[in-house]
């Protein structure tokens, strides 16, 4: 590893961007499914190259709910995670997941926010690192599942639970269903973010903007192809949460270097790196930053005000805001 790679290594990341069932690495998939080879593993739980489109990329995340569903298995998946984060110096990190994914077995869906909750809080207890939770709704749920969602996040107020997503299958489900749910968000001040701009173009980023009132959108890459979101993006400090190697592999992009990435950021619009899945995009959050620098020549700087930008966005108070800061430039 050269110097530069140490840098990046040792550099205090931020991760705004990651869900907890595309993370499992091949040792707690060892512990929940004993036997399971490293190829075994690469087939089931790691996405191909290129998936071909966003709906083939999740379907590769079903072998990892599969195993999610006991308060032990939960419990396993959150503490690998954890220690993921903590090989990538990471200093704040919001994972999401879906609870309702998680019913198989017969827990009820406070009781998987739960199990993953208590888990942060006892695992990162004497860790210099901040874990927070968002709660997704998936676009192909009904309106009454929405707001069971949302509704959860209201129930784990003052807890790592800080927010609210819409995510899976852009393309194939309109946003109708989850209205409600984010004007209950808006009502109790929640939160919210949703993935848009990815699998579809600048139009939904507008309508997750217009309709659902968010301050941050996952992904939103495709947002770049209409100037005037751009110019509004920056104006009114919408943050996206990009995603580079995960957009190769839903194949947005044929690969990084034909990546939006780099013309965003250059465009002065807040924007954070993350990886999306640890497992499913087989990446860490310093892989992301060596391909930038390879592909883009990102420097030190670059991460610098991407992290800061993403700690600006992050679900969490200014008090938390103002640490996480002085973390990041007393690494300078």
């Amino acid at each position: 590893m050269n110097n530069f790679a140490q840098q990046l290594q040792q550099l205090p990341k931020v991760e705004l961007h990651v869900h907890l069932d595309c993370s499992l690495s091949f040792q707690v998939v060892q512990k929940l499914l004993p036997g399971t080879t490293q190829e075994e593993y690469n087939e089931r739980f790691v996405a191909p190259e290129n998936c071909g489109s966003l709906v083939e990329y999740i379907k590769c995340a079903s072998a990892s709910i599969d195993i999610m569903q006991t308060k032990e298995q939960l419990e396993l998946v959150t503490l690998d995670f954890i220690e993921q984060l903590k090989a990538d110096n990471i200093i704040y990190c919001e994972v999401r997941f879906a609870p309702l994914q998680h019913l198989k077995q017969g827990l009820t869906a406070k009781e998987v926010v739960e199990s993953v909750n208590e888990t942060i809080s006892k695992a990162t207890a004497d860790l210099e690192m901040e874990v927070r939770l968002i709660l997704c709704s998936l676009r192909h749920f009904s309106k009454a599942q929405s707001l069971e969602t949302v509704q959860l996040v209201r129930d784990f107020k003052d807890t790592n639970v800080v927010g609210f997503d819409l995510a899976a299958d852009e393309a194939g489900y309109p946003i109708d269903e989850h209205k409600s749910a984010f004007e209950f968000a808006s009502e109790n001040e929640i939160p919210c973010t949703c993935h848009a701009g990815e699998a579809c173009g600048p139009k939904n980023v507008w309508e997750a903007i217009d309709e659902l009132h968010v301050r941050r959108i996952g992904h939103g890459v495709r947002s770049y192809e209409d100037s005037t979101l751009m110019e509004y993006l920056k104006e009114k400090d919408i943050h996206l949460e990009v995603c580079p190697t995960s957009n190769i592999k839903t194949g947005i992009y044929p690969k990084l270097a034909n990546h939006n990435i780099d013309k965003i950021y250059r465009s002065g619009v807040s924007l954070s790196v993350n990886t999306d899945g640890r497992s499913l995009s087989n990446v860490s959050l310093f892989d992301e930053y060596k391909n930038l620098n390879t592909h883009f020549d990102w420097k030190l700087k670059d991460y610098l005000a991407t992290n800061l930008f993403a700690i600006e966005a992050a679900f969490v108070d200014e008090e938390i805001k103002e640490k996480l800061k002085k973390r990041i430039l007393n690494n300078l």
